[in-house]
């Protein structure tokens, strides 16, 4: 920034010589003025981008992976993984009948899994294992960012078969339940189950559901309930 002060004659000093003396002096107001707004301006725009940078939608974090696998008698089982790789969540869209889907949610970070079965008012709740942590491994760090649909092979697919008991007697509210489980299960009976080898003669199985992975893994899941 260039200044330029014309300086009169006009005044003279008592010892009698004329002394030049300045019409105008630097705009200091002006200046700190102008650098109080520039760093206001400046602490304006890098806020603004920190709050866009945090409410950014977490969509964009999000990847849809489709699984297609053979059942047992060779039709196609078309399965939706949405992976949250920033949360660690993996969601699974189970088609059980047309138009009729069940929900299935891995909470890798806080070790939990829970099912929202079509034709249910019920959640359920059990805690992982390192079975099911090997599940959905590939989906979180590996095939994630690199592959959007899996076709498993039927001759290369191994079955599995899971029995859970429900507790109802250990029913919870959805909202004690994690964020990522609340949504799920909202305005529903959220019951915890527990891993058994099997029902029982006395028992009855309510209701399974199939789930397969990009590990050439299917697993099907059967509900019974525990007595009172």
């Amino acid at each position: 920034m260039a200044m330029c002060c014309k300086r009169s004659e006009n005044h003279v000093e008592e010892g009698g010589g004329p002394v030049a003396s300045p019409r105008c002096r630097f705009p200091h107001r002006a200046l700190w003025l102008s650098l109080s707004a520039s760093l206001l301006l400046t602490v304006l725009v890098l806020g603004l981008t920190w709050h866009l940078g945090l409410s950014r939608p977490s969509s964009q974090s999000l990847q849809v992976v489709r699984i297609t696998v053979p059942d047992e008698v060779g039709l196609a089982i078309n399965q939706t993984a949405v992976v949250d790789q920033q949360n660690h969540v993996v969601t699974f869209s189970v088609a059980s009948a047309p138009n009729q889907r069940s929900t299935v949610v891995f909470d890798v970070k806080h070790g939990l899994i829970c099912y929202k079965p079509v034709h249910q008012d019920s959640c359920f709740l059990r805690k992982m294992e390192q079975p099911d942590y090997d599940h959905v491994h590939s989906l979180l760090h590996e095939s994630a960012h690199k592959q959007s649909r899996f076709r498993l092979s039927a001759n290369e697919t191994q079955r599995q078969m899971e029995f859970l008991g429900v507790l109802a007697a250990s029913q919870v509210e959805a909202a004690a339940l994690e964020k990522p489980l609340q949504a799920l299960c909202q305005d529903r009976s959220v019951h915890w189950t527990r891993m058994a080898k099997g029902p029982g003669k006395q028992r009855l199985v309510y209701f399974c559901i199939d789930i397969c992975f990009p590990s050439n893994v299917c697993v099907s899941v059967c509900f019974y309930y525990l007595p009172e």
